[in-house]
């Protein structure tokens, strides 16, 4: 496997492109369960492929690399890229798994997208110790709304392999707007740090440059100034006050961000704002992934600044 800082792309690959579509690259035709359990009765169907389902199920979309890095971390002995790819194929040709990628404009995606089939909730509904919450309208979803769960999950995986402090994860957390009485999720995740009894909480909400972006954004941010500014201990689980990061698609889009925060008062009283992009996830260390905007003593004029927290060393 590619590890992260010999990627040298210098667009993200989660960013949204003129035109996408979301293809299928699945299996078609009938498989009854009396084959499944054949090939697992034969060894053919093992842990590992019980695991890759499981990772699939917590996370909804997942590309073969990240589920490549997510299963190294729990212990499992992948071997190469092109072994576990073998492994999701032969899921897919059961209908265990189903597939996708993006095409557009520019031409056809360099990865595809993993997700549940109705075998596969069956399989994980066999295990007591799983809650399966896949229904088949879940592979509906567009573009954009799975592109911001794959840049989410890229961002949990690399604070779990980057960052010392990190303790856990959420990749769905779900918070509580009272005085709106929306309950709503964020989109990218969140994790958890903690260092010589020092804690803290980050939440992600991934920005892509769908369709009118700009108004879904303020939608959102009025949701999460609620919370905010109602905040009290134990809201939605969180002891204190989490940090907000918006994960944008390049530099340019963490201004483009931050405009829409100043020109429409968005900003959030309790916290300061912080940003960040996917590609910055790719260094080695995520010491200098984060950014705020201040603003000028001299000039008056709002500048791009490295946030420095000595938990991400």
């Amino acid at each position: 496997m590619v590890e992260d800082n010999q990627i040298k792309a210098q667009i993200s690959p989660f960013a949204i492109r003129k035109g996408e579509i979301k293809t299928f690259d699945g299996q078609d035709g009938y498989v009854s369960m009396n084959q499944i359990v054949h090939k697992i009765d034969i060894g053919h169907i093992t842990d590992i492929h019980f695991a890759i389902l499981n990772l699939i199920n917590e996370f909804e979309f997942m590309t073969s690399r990240q589920i490549y890095q997510m299963l190294e971390r729990k212990g499992y002995e992948v071997k190469s890229q092109d072994k576990l790819n073998n492994k999701l194929d032969s899921l897919v040709k059961c209908k265990i798994l189903t597939r996708y990628y993006f095409t557009s404009d520019e031409g056809k995606g360099i990865y595809r997208v993993y997700c549940l089939e109705k075998m596969g909730k069956y399989l994980l509904d066999t295990r007591e110790e799983v809650e399966c919450k896949w229904k088949q309208s879940d592979n509906t979803k567009p573009v954009a709304m799975i592109k911001k769960r794959l840049s989410g999950n890229q961002v949990i995986i690399a604070y779990l392999n980057k960052v010392k402090a990190f303790d856990s994860y959420i990749v769905k957390p779900t918070l509580n707007a009272k005085t709106l009485g929306k309950v709503f999720k964020t989109s990218g995740g969140c994790v958890k740090l903690k260092k010589n009894g020092k804690c803290i909480q980050f939440l992600f909400e991934v920005i892509r440059r769908e369709d009118e972006w700009q108004k879904k954004f303020i939608d959102k941010m009025n949701f999460y100034k609620d919370f905010y500014d109602n905040f009290v201990t134990m809201d939605s689980g969180f002891e204190s006050l989490p940090q907000l990061i918006f994960i944008c698609e390049d530099d340019r889009h963490m201004a483009e961000v931050f405009k829409e925060v100043v020109t429409n008062k968005i900003e959030i009283g309790k916290i300061n704002l912080y940003y960040t992009t996917d590609l910055k996830q790719n260094s080695d260390s995520l010491k200098g992934a984060l950014t705020e905007f201040v603003l000028d003593d001299e000039t008056r004029k709002y500048k791009a600044k490295t946030v420095e927290l000595k938990l991400l060393d």
